[in-house]
C-alpha cells in the first residue's frame, strides 16, 4: 500500500471513492466544494495494486474568539468496502495528522466514532471546553493538541467551512 497527497489525476478515482464508501455523494460532493472554496490543508490517498483505495482530506476550522489559533478538520476519511479492516484508514488518519502537524497546525478536530478515533489520541473537546457548531453527542466531536498545551486556556465553538453545513 502506498499513502501520498492526493493530486489532480486522483479526483474523479476519489470522487467514485466517497460515493462508493459512503449512504450518498454528499461526502463525495464536500471534497469537491472544499477543494473549490476552502483549500484543504491537505488530503492523502492510498492506493493498492493501482487502485485507490483510501482517502482523507483535512479543511482549516476556526475556534470562535481565538482567531490566531491553527487548528484544522478531518474530514472526510473513506476506504472502500472490501479494503476496510486492513489499516487503510488508521495509515491514512496518521499521516494526515503527521502532515498537518509539519504544516503548523496546533490540534485536529474530528466528528466521528470515539473508539476509533481515541487510538490516536483524538480525546472528547468538552474537556478543553470546546464544542462543535453542530448538534452532535459531545463524545463524537474530539480532539487531539499536536503540540502539547497548544490549547491551554482556549475555549469555545469550532466552526467549519460554510460548505459542511451543506452536507
Amino acid at each position: 500500500m502506498q499513502i501520498r497527497l492526493e493530486d489532480e489525476h486522483d479526483r474523479d478515482a476519489v470522487h467514485a471513492l466517497n460515493t462508493s464508501a459512503f449512504d450518498s455523494a454528499a461526502e463525495a460532493d464536500l471534497v469537491d466544494l472544499l477543494r473549490r472554496e476552502a483549500q484543504p490543508v491537505t488530503a492523502l490517498v492510498a492506493r493498492e495494486s493501482g487502485a485507490l483505495v483510501g482517502h482523507i482530506m483535512f479543511s482549516h476550522v476556526e475556534l470562535a474568539g481565538h482567531p490566531g489559533l491553527e487548528l484544522t478538520g478531518l474530514a472526510p476519511l473513506a476506504v472502500a468496502s472490501a479494503h476496510r479492516r486492513k489499516g487503510i484508514g488508521a495509515a491514512l488518519v496518521r499521516g494526515g495528522l503527521a502532515q498537518c502537524e509539519q504544516l503548523g497546525f496546533g490540534a485536529v478536530v474530528v466528528l466521528g466514532h470515539p473508539g476509533y478515533y481515541s487510538r490516536f489520541g483524538f480525546v472528547p473537546a468538552a474537556r478543553f471546553g470546546i464544542r462543535c457548531e453542530f448538534k452532535v453527542p459531545e463524545v463524537a466531536f474530539m480532539l487531539v493538541e499536536l503540540r502539547p498545551g497548544y490549547l491551554c486556556g482556549a475555549s469555545g465553538t469550532v466552526r467549519y467551512h460554510p460548505a459542511f453545513g451543506e452536507l
